[in-house]
């Protein structure tokens, strides 16, 4: 029998035997394997998972400590990427052509929902109007924080806060998005990420979800994913104290948080990612909206895949794919499609250099090939990956597209009208 931290349980936790046993003696002899073929970089990764288990000061510790995994873990992988994105900053022209692009973002958005939502819909213009860089306006708008830090489970970091109007009609239970922050499945946290997104639902009568979820290396895989089934479950369970509908709960997310909402809505009520959920709880989605997301976990073709594969194995799920393949099938959404999946919208940047649009397109067309349900993607041309925290031009039409998306969904709902594949 072996003890581990609760908060450290990945391949670099403590692990303290309680007696001297086979179990115990076998565990000494992994961890002494693992110390003779880890790298100086290694022992950096370990130490920084394990410092944020120290009392008092490791929560404020682990922000750092991810910094440190995705710095020494990831690092082949985001420097080949920051250096093809620098290239193309600087190619001549580049700005004129980046204009030219983000000119054209009324007439994608228009083209890529008129087959989905209804024409009256599509009538009022996009936003165009210039503002500056969403990131800068996300303090300002947690003016719609209605509760924060909202416990969904008993892990200190399952928190969420609750985006919601203060004139909010209880008579009329308000839609629900659950929305999953990004950050390379090391960085968890709530702060930044979807407060465009959620402030222009929140105006619109949604009830907005924003989740603190686990994450490596501190929590190796699967952790994320338990949290945000148990957010999900959470929300069905309890979202009608804040004046939302528990018959309608969507989910959505951004690069990381794409992935784990399009896993979570491919996955409903999987008992593999529920041993922490009561048997009842129900993880069911009803859309999904994945913006810059990651679909594949176990391709690696090229050698920018590989050197994605090799950050998986190093930080996050701590097991390498040789070893253990089905870990990473399990946890690619692309092995996971299936006719019953709930409503879906993908958005991604044709440059994306972090996670090429063609996965996106790959993920859509296999995906729109056997859902019975509707499924929209919009192809940003010449944006990149994180353009919505950047890049006020596209992300603020963006996000009205989203909203329309899912305003469409969430009536087709309400009148009981099936929505079919596009």
């Amino acid at each position: 029998m072996i003890c581990r931290t609760e908060t450290a349980d990945g391949p670099y936790a403590t692990t303290m035997p309680e007696y001297q046993g086979s179990k115990a003696a076998r565990t000494a002899r992994s961890y002494a394997r693992w110390m003779a073929r880890a790298k100086p970089g290694d022992y950096v990764i370990a130490l920084s998972g394990a410092s944020a288990s120290v009392p008092l000061v490791g929560r404020h510790l682990e922000i750092l400590g991810g910094f440190a995994a995705l710095g020494i873990g990831g690092r082949r992988y985001v420097s080949s990427i920051a250096a093809d994105v620098a290239k193309s900053r600087l190619r001549p022209g580049s700005a004129q052509q980046r204009a030219a692009h983000r000119a054209l973002t009324p007439t994608v958005l228009t083209e890529a929902l008129g087959a989905i939502v209804a024409a009256e819909q599509l009538a009022a213009p996009w936003p165009s109007h210039r503002a500056p860089a969403p990131v800068f306006k996300a303090a300002a708008q947690r003016r719609y924080v209605h509760r924060s830090s909202v416990r969904y489970g008993h892990h200190p970091t399952q928190v969420l806060d609750v985006w919601r109007r203060k004139d909010l009609d209880p008579a009329q239970p308000a839609p629900v998005l659950v929305y999953v922050p990004g950050g390379a499945w090391v960085f968890g946290r709530r702060q930044l990420q979807g407060h465009a997104l959620m402030a222009h639902l929140v105006r619109r009568g949604w009830v907005c979800l924003s989740v603190e979820y686990r994450s490596s290396p501190r929590h190796r895989w699967p952790r994320q994913m338990t949290d945000v089934k148990a957010a999900i479950a959470w929300a069905r369970d309890n979202v009608d104290r804040f004046g939302g509908d528990p018959n309608f709960v969507a989910v959505a997310g951004s690069s990381a948080g794409g992935h784990l909402a399009t896993l979570a809505g491919l996955t409903a009520n999987d008992p593999q990612w529920q041993t922490e959920l009561s048997s009842n709880a129900d993880t069911s989605v009803d859309a999904v909206v994945s913006v810059y997301g990651l679909y594949d976990w176990h391709d690696r073709s090229t050698p920018e895949r590989d050197r994605f594969m090799e950050f998986l194995e190093r930080v996050v799920v701590q097991r390498t794919q040789a070893r253990r393949p089905e870990v990473f099938r399990a946890a690619s959404p692309t092995e996971r499609i299936h006719s019953f999946a709930p409503p879906f919208l993908a958005v991604h940047g044709s440059n994306d250099r972090l996670i090429p649009v063609a996965e996106a397109r790959s993920f859509v067309e296999r995906l729109r090939s056997v859902s019975e349900s509707t499924v929209g993607y919009i192809e940003l041309p010449g944006a990149g990956h994180g353009f919505d925290l950047i890049d006020s031009g596209r992300a603020t039409p963006v996000v009205a597209a989203i909203g329309r998306f899912l305003q469409h969904v969430h009536q087709n709902r309400r009148l009981g009208t099936v929505t079919s594949a596009v």
